[in-house]
């Protein structure tokens, strides 16, 4: 493993979505940032939850409901979502969805 760079050819052949739930690999994490992938299972949930960072989402494969503050939306391959701090948000998979998830620990205020 390579500390200058992290490389993943495809994010889609990397992630494992389970049969049932969700699985998540940490692909970085440092003072600055974190990078995780997600493998949902068809209608699993991240329930509505807030974080202290500003965030994105990035979904590469499936459709999902969001729950962004009070609004909801949907996601498909490609759809992208920037969160500040403190925004409510969910997640909740409709097919077998994979979803990038970068969170900005060190963001300036």
């Amino acid at each position: 493993m390579n500390d200058a760079y992290v490389y993943v050819r495809d994010l889609t052949q990397q992630a494992k979505v389970p049969e049932n739930g969700i699985l998540t690999q940490t692909l970085q994490n440092d003072a600055r940032t974190k990078v995780i992938l997600f493998g949902f299972a068809p209608g699993q949930e991240l329930s509505a939850h807030t974080a202290p960072y500003p965030a994105t989402l990035t979904f590469l494969k499936g459709e999902a409901q969001l729950k962004l503050g009070p609004d909801e939306q949907r996601a498909g391959p490609g759809t992208f979502v920037y969160m500040t701090p403190n925004l409510e948000h969910g997640v909740k998979a409709e097919t077998e969805v994979v979803m990038l998830l970068t969170m900005i620990k060190n963001a300036a205020t």
